[in-house]
This record gives structure tokens, C-alpha cells and sequence, in this order.
């Protein structure tokens, strides 16, 4: 049976303490002990044959919770666990609940995220492959393109770095700005690599999607997940992230002495046809597309 246990509670000053990307890689491992895909039949070693795994799962709302209410309604009890979801609307409190065992695992990360997490915070955790890819948009609600966008336009933007770098990256593809490197920021832009002069308003990602209306706001850069949770689509956006070569697929995220069988199993799920059916056909626009594109 589904559970969903009420959200943690977020602050905003927690919001404020959104990382970035790092330059070492976690390896891609599946838990110590963990069942192989052909043991999900019988159950995991947790529990007797017939028997279930609770598996306690921290995830942002969209899309991540929804892939995880399909996972628990339709694919959970042939495999002998059970999801209980706690959703969280902030990219800070799932990696400290899952650090504190509050979590057995969580969803709502790409990888370049949770390396600068591990590198800033000490966090001990393996991560499994990539399980979709939601693309950063570029939305104006005062110009129809990106040649509109006038010298000294202000850009709302992300202050998670590895995000934000994503971003800069999209406006560099659209001609905005040159020479961005995987270091580069919004403070650290020279006038060579934004010879336009855009200004740029950061705050966090929940924040931003507010602002694509706003007069003062030229264009923002929008995390898909709040596109999704704003009713916006990524058909109306002026210019979309490229998921060719893209390095930002969503993954599954537990700590190193897990001893949860289940999060194995969750693992093998997310990466099943059925699931990636119910992506495409749950957001059959493009704002989540299933597998890993890098």
C-alpha cells in the first residue's frame, strides 16, 4: 500500500544553503548485499517470501514523487517492497534526512549536485544511473525570443551553482554569452563573456520560477521540476537545454552502509520499460524524459 508521510519542514534559509557541483565522482554501485534484478521476484532478504520491504524514500513532488506513486501502485508488491514517500520541497533537507537515517534513499538530484554535496558536506553516499533528464528552460514573460532580450536585460537565474552553470551554458548556446567554462558563474562572468551586459538577479530555483512574469525580470532560467509545479510548459519556453551529451540525469541516491535490501530493488524499477513508458506518456511534451542521455 502507498504511504506518503507529511513533508519535512523547509526554511527558507535552508533553501538558501543550495550546493553545486563538484569535480570528483561517486561510483556507481548497487547496496553491500543488495538482491541482483533476478531475486525481485521472490522478495528481498529483509522479509520472507510474500512478505514486504518498506523502503523510506525522499523525493521532490514532480516528477519524482509521481514516478514513485506509479513505482508503489503498479510495480512495488510483485517485487516485495513498499515505498513510503516524503516529498520535499527543497534541494537541502533530502540528502541531510537521508544522512541522519531518516531516508533509506532519495530521488530528486542529477550527479554534478550530489558530488558538490559529498564534497561540501562530507556526505557518505553511492548513487545509482541516470533515470531521466529534465531540461532548463529559458521563460520570458516580457520578450518571444531570445534576440528580444536587450543589452543589460536581467536574467533570474539559480544560486545553486551546478545549476546555475547549466544555465549559463543554455544562454551561451543561445548566442548570450561565450566562453563559459564548468567553473563559471554569474559573479565571475568577465565583459568578454557576457558582452551583452545581462544582469543577473540569483535566488533559489523555487523562487525564479515567480518570477518569469515579472516586468523587472527580461528572461529566467527555470528548473523543469518547477516548471512542471507552476503549470508552465517547456513548449512555451524561448530556448530549452539540449539533452544530447547531457550530464544531468535524475539518479537514486543511498548512503554507503545501507543495509535496506529494498533500495536495491527500487533501483532495478526505476530503470524498467514500465517506467519509462509511464514517463513519456505522463509528460509527453519533453519536461521529463526517461534515461540517461550522458
Amino acid at each position: 500500500m502507498r504511504k506518503i508521510i507529511p513533508t519535512l519542514a523547509a526554511s527558507l534559509a535552508a533553501a538558501l544553503a543550495l550546493t553545486a557541483c563538484g569535480s570528483s565522482t561517486p561510483e556507481t554501485t548497487v547496496p553491500s548485499g543488495s538482491p541482483t534484478a533476478a531475486d525481485t521476484s521472490a522478495g528481498t532478504d529483509d522479509a520472507p517470501a510474500g512478505e514486504v520491504t518498506v523502503v523510506k524514500v525522499g523525493a521532490s513532488p514532480v516528477p519524482h514523487q509521481l514516478i514513485l506513486e506509479y513505482i508503489d501502485e503498479n510495480l512495488a508488491a510483485d517485487a516485495g517492497i513498499d515505498l513510503e514517500i516524503t516529498p520535499f520541497e527543497d534541494y537541502v533537507l533530502p540528502n541531510e534526512a537521508l544522512a541522519d537515517g531518516s531516508l533509506d534513499a532519495n530521488y530528486f538530484q542529477h550527479l554534478p549536485y550530489l558530488e558538490q554535496q559529498i564534497l561540501e558536506r562530507g556526505f557518505e553516499f553511492e548513487h545509482g544511473a541516470g533515470i531521466h533528464i529534465e531540461p532548463l528552460s529559458l521563460f520570458s514573460g516580457q520578450h518571444a525570443s531570445v534576440a528580444d532580450i536587450p543589452d543589460g536585460g536581467v536574467i533570474a537565474i539559480t544560486n545553486d551553482v551546478s545549476n546555475q552553470n547549466r544555465g549559463l551554458k543554455l544562454l551561451e548556446k543561445e548566442g548570450l554569452l561565450t566562453d563559459v567554462a564548468d567553473d563559471t558563474t554569474a559573479l565571475s562572468l568577465t565583459p568578454e563573456q557576457n558582452p551583452k551586459g545581462l544582469v543577473f538577479e540569483e535566488n533559489q530555483p523555487e523562487v525564479i520560477v515567480q518570477l518569469v512574469d515579472d516586468p523587472k525580470v527580461d528572461a529566467a532560467v527555470v528548473n523543469s521540476n518547477f516548471i512542471l509545479t507552476a503549470g508552465l510548459n517547456t513548449q512555451d519556453a524561448i530556448a530549452v537545454e539540449s539533452v544530447e551529451g547531457n550530464p544531468y540525469a535524475n539518479i537514486l541516491v543511498w548512503r554507503t552502509d545501507n543495509t535496506n535490501q529494498g533500495v536495491a530493488v527500487l533501483e532495478e524499477l526505476l530503470h524498467s520499460p514500465e517506467v519509462a513508458d509511464f514517463i513519456r506518456t505522463q509528460w509527453p511534451s519533453g519536461d521529463v524524459l526517461p534515461g540517461d542521455a550522458a
